[in-house]
């Protein structure tokens, strides 16, 4: 079914506004995946907060425009879709990742963040970026390990005390 010109006006606006509020985009193909892979996928991609849809290239073209990822323009081509991730970085990378290990018909175009453009290849680099738990509990860590270090300097000399004084008594013992 055809959209009209005011159905694909709200189409462009509405992807539009997503890519500016969001961290990353995927473009990937999607040629050969059935209908029930593809409802797997959405169902998939909104549960992990990720934004995706199914565009026709010149839409696609129009909607990255003002945006970040307008420097995916060149890039889409085929039948794709886009999926943009507004929190984590890395979750769009995650669900295409994850998805294409069993499905072979999906495969990443390109990739963009931060408005650079990356190849379909990076995938992986994008998705092993922690969440933001992960990153927040690599942080605290990183806060804690210096005063955890100043808390055993300062208890080592006791507990060296202890332990000659328990093997010189030890020691007499025998």
């Amino acid at each position: 079914m055809a959209l009209k010109l005011e159905d694909k006006k709200a189409f462009v606006k509405e992807i539009n506004a997503v890519a500016e509020d969001s961290v990353t985009a995927v473009a990937a193909e999607y040629r050969g995946l059935t209908v029930e892979e593809m409802t797997e996928l959405r169902k998939e991609a909104r549960s992990a907060g990720v934004y995706l849809r199914v565009v026709k290239n010149s839409l696609a073209k129009r909607a990255v425009v003002g945006t970040d990822f307008e420097c995916m323009q060149d890039t889409l081509k085929g039948p794709i879709l886009l999926a943009f991730a507004k929190d984590d970085p890395g979750a769009a990378a995650r669900i295409i990742k994850d998805f294409a290990k069993g499905h072979e018909a999906l495969q990443a175009v390109s990739l963009s963040a931060g408005g650079q453009l990356l190849p379909g290849s990076d995938l992986a680099k994008l998705a092993e970026l922690p969440t933001m738990d992960q990153a927040r509990a690599i942080l605290l860590g990183v806060f804690v390990a210096p005063m955890s270090q100043l808390v055993r300097t300062f208890a080592e000399p006791p507990a060296m005390l202890a332990r000659t004084i328990s093997a010189r008594g030890d020691q007499e013992a025998a």
